[in-house]
């Protein structure tokens, strides 16, 4: 597995702001991987920097072996940004033709344009399409030059569930045919369906990193859901730490240790039904993790 991108000790700072705070990781080949983080947490700014669109206030930023400003260095990387720009005189497969004629060996435009799905719009000028429409064609560009590695901020914005299904299905065929991509994403269901490693980030650092599993293991939370009439009697016992209403009328409570819970539930006489308990999902694990805004800093080292 090689590194495609890393960055050493990143600060970058925009005025008084601290958008990426000594910030270190390594992004290797072969992975789908995911970026979390809420608003200002400096996730579009490590991608910016990757993209040589802007520089490091200090420490150093390597794409494929070269710096991210030089355009050498740039042509095996594919990007999709937050905001679609198509031109809008020009009609899809026009579009395509000119990203292509920058490119050796280019995806050819059917194949690309079946692959995500918008082969009828092929006619069609850019500026008469939906805003979904326009972000599948934005995304499938990132890819039309077969690229080592894909940065992808936000690729599903605008899409209905059906149409982000079919974008999740094009970017696995991608990747299963050699490209590493990198996905920012405000949906977690997006990030669980498609990623393989997870960076979380809050406030320009990370705060974890690691496959999947190990980065919702890290919240060290499970849940624990009952039906009872004495939910705050539950959450007064040892090791809860929080509790919230479901719409079934049961009670979720997160536990550092489902076991011993249940062992001091059983033991409380407090009466109880309808007993389950599973791990935290993506989402609560991230919610977890950002919840402490003081939590130091001690996942910056990403191995590739």
């Amino acid at each position: 597995m090689s590194t495609l991108a890393r960055l050493d000790r990143v600060t970058r700072r925009f005025g008084d702001i601290t958008a990426l705070d000594d910030v270190s990781l390594e992004i290797g080949s072969g992975r789908i991987v995911g970026l979390l983080g809420p608003n200002g947490a400096g996730k579009s700014t490590l991608l910016s920097l990757l993209q040589g669109q802007r520089r490091p206030t200090s420490g150093t930023v390597e794409l494929l072996g070269g710096n991210p400003s030089d355009a050498r260095s740039r042509r095996g990387l594919g990007c999709t940004p937050q905001q679609t720009a198509l031109p809008p005189v020009l009609r899809v497969g026009e579009v395509i033709d000119l990203v292509s004629a920058h490119f050796e060996n280019p995806i050819p435009k059917q194949e690309i344009a079946e692959e995500f799905g918008f082969s009828d719009l092929l006619r069609r000028q850019t500026g008469s399409l939906s805003g979904g429409q326009q972000r599948r064609i934005s995304v499938a560009l990132a890819f039309v030059s077969r690229p080592k590695l894909v940065l992808l901020d936000e690729p599903t914005t605008g899409l209905d569930v059906d149409a982000r299904r079919t974008l999740w299905e094009a970017v696995r065929r991608q990747h299963e045919a050699g490209a590493t991509v990198v996905v920012t994403s405000h949906y977690l269901e997006e990030i669980e369906a498609l990623a393989q490693r997870v960076f979380v980030m809050h406030e320009g650092r990370v705060l974890a990193d690691g496959d999947l599993a190990d980065v919702i293991g890290q919240v060290g939370v499970r849940m624990l859901r009952i039906t009872t009439p004495t939910p705050d009697a539950v959450s007064a016992l040892p090791g809860v730490v929080e509790s919230r209403p479901e719409d079934d009328g049961s009670h979720t409570f997160f536990v550092h240790d489902a076991d011993a819970t249940v062992v001091e539930l059983v033991r409380s006489g407090i009466p109880f039904s309808g007993l389950g308990v599973r791990s935290a999902t993506l989402e609560e694990a991230f919610l977890t993790l950002t919840a402490d805004s003081n939590r130091p800093n001690t996942h910056q080292e990403v191995a590739a």
